[in-house]
């Protein structure tokens, strides 16, 4: 009977509350000031917990700014200046300025998304091969070891070119450009230089 009568009264008390909070003379909660009735330098676990490890303590020094209502002094000061001098300007100037800016922001719009598209189309241009691996393994490998050239050799290129005749052996393959150059030790058996490389003999295989 104790506990029935304790909660019966606790019930009432409830329903008691409930009315008073839904009358429509009652001020929403929301409205009211929080006044803080305990302050306390020390670390809390539960203004933790709520506060989601944001403020570790409920002191002096944190509660002027977690619970103000109003902004800086200075700060409503440069509101008020702010809205004395939109009072003041026509509704026309007004209109103005607003087209104005609008135009400054969508040319600097632009120019953000032109700049972006720049960058990642130059990026692309850059991380494209512009050049194939093999084509350019192929052309060092001829041109340093004569890798994948003929062995044939031209007509009239095979017998020893005598220092009596400047013209033989001068034009290779109907090459211009190419020039016999004598080699020094061995003046019966010149052998014709291709710019600056040496011809193999006539006895010996093209390498």
């Amino acid at each position: 009977p104790s506990v029935l009568d304790s909660f019966a009264l606790l019930s009432g008390q409830l329903n008691t509350l409930n009315k008073v909070l839904k009358h429509e003379k009652t001020p929403l909660l929301r409205n009211q000031v929080i006044i803080p009735l305990v302050l306390s330098p020390d670390r809390d676990e539960e203004i933790m917990r709520q506060t989601e490890g944001r403020v570790p303590v409920f002191s002096h020094e944190v509660v002027p700014d977690h619970l103000r209502t109003k902004p800086d002094p200075e700060v409503e000061e440069q509101e008020k200046q702010l809205i004395t001098d939109a009072a003041r300007i026509s509704p026309d100037v007004a209109q103005k300025q607003i087209q104005s800016l609008n135009k400054m922001c969508s040319n600097l719009l632009e120019k953000i998304s032109k700049e972006e598209r720049e960058s990642e189309s130059g990026g692309l241009r850059q991380n494209k091969q512009t050049f194939n691996p093999a084509d350019t393994n192929a052309l060092v490998a001829a041109v340093a070891f004569g890798k994948g050239l003929s062995n044939r050799r031209p007509p009239g290129s095979g017998a020893s070119v005598q220092s009596g005749q400047p013209g033989a052996g001068a034009i290779i393959a109907g090459a211009s450009g190419m020039q016999q150059v004598p080699m020094t030790g061995a003046p019966a058996q010149q052998q014709p230089m291709l710019a600056g490389v040496q011809m193999a003999p006539a006895g010996q295989p093209g390498k």
